[in-house]
């Protein structure tokens, strides 16, 4: 069996995956990662959580939802046995936040996560205008569970990231999943991933930023075309 190791965004609690998770077929495993919601681990050290999880036996994938996308291509670029592809979700080589931006980003991630996710901001950057209320339940309860210093000290980590040598090292396929609304990560992280890596295979959806939660179907969809494209020996 082929099996999607899914590295979670930012919250990192995983929490988020179940629609998505519940659109593909049986014949996929999944192994869901979850980061620790009270330690201020660096993305090397969150590297370590990753690697603990990958398959040691059988052919996997590495799905990396947005703040993960760094994990995944450094794992990658190691040439970890048995990795068949890669699927990046709203992803980034180097940080999405630049200019005055990353100058107010940084000034402001100590003091951002001491209060309730606001609903207004959750579906402007997140979910979308139009998202259910349940989604917005979802996303406000998986990251009111983590301590607002380990969101934070993950943001200062997305602000100062590079790992665009990583990305020109890795030999298995990437699949480039696009929100075709996100507001976080734009356009011009997709067109960073293709200077560094010209054959990622994109599919652009639309939606917002949280692409698999708002876009459950046509994502698992595009994931498992990508997987039998990857291993078709291995799925049913």
């Amino acid at each position: 069996m082929l099996t999607i190791v899914l590295l979670p965004g930012m919250d990192g609690t995983g929490k988020l995956f179940s629609e998505f998770v519940a659109a593909l077929p049986e014949s996929l495993g999944t192994v869901t990662v979850r980061y620790p919601a009270n330690e201020r681990l660096s993305y090397g050290e969150l590297e370590d959580v990753v690697r603990t999880a990958l398959p040691t036996s059988e052919p996997f994938l590495l799905l990396a939802e947005s703040f993960s996308t760094p994990l995944a291509i450094r794992c990658a670029a190691t040439h970890p046995p048995n990795l068949a592809g890669i699927v990046v979700c709203a992803g980034f080589a180097s940080s999405p936040v630049v200019g005055l931006r990353r100058f107010v980003g940084r000034l402001l991630a100590p003091h951002l996560f001491h209060l309730p996710l606001p609903s207004f901001a959750a579906k402007r950057w997140l979910i979308g205008p139009d998202a259910p209320s349940s989604l917005l339940s979802a996303v406000r309860d998986a990251i009111s569970s983590v301590q607002p210093g380990v969101l934070a000290a993950r943001l200062r980590a997305v602000l100062k990231c590079d790992v665009r040598t990583d990305l020109s090292q890795i030999d298995v396929p990437i699949l480039y999943l696009q929100a075709k609304g996100d507001r976080l990560v734009g356009a011009s992280c997709l067109e960073e991933v293709r200077r560094f890596r010209p054959q990622v295979k994109v599919v652009s959806i639309e939606g917002p930023h949280l692409l698999l939660q708002r876009q459950p179907h046509r994502s698992a969809e595009a994931v498992v075309k990508f997987a039998h494209e990857c291993c078709p020996d291995w799925i049913a």
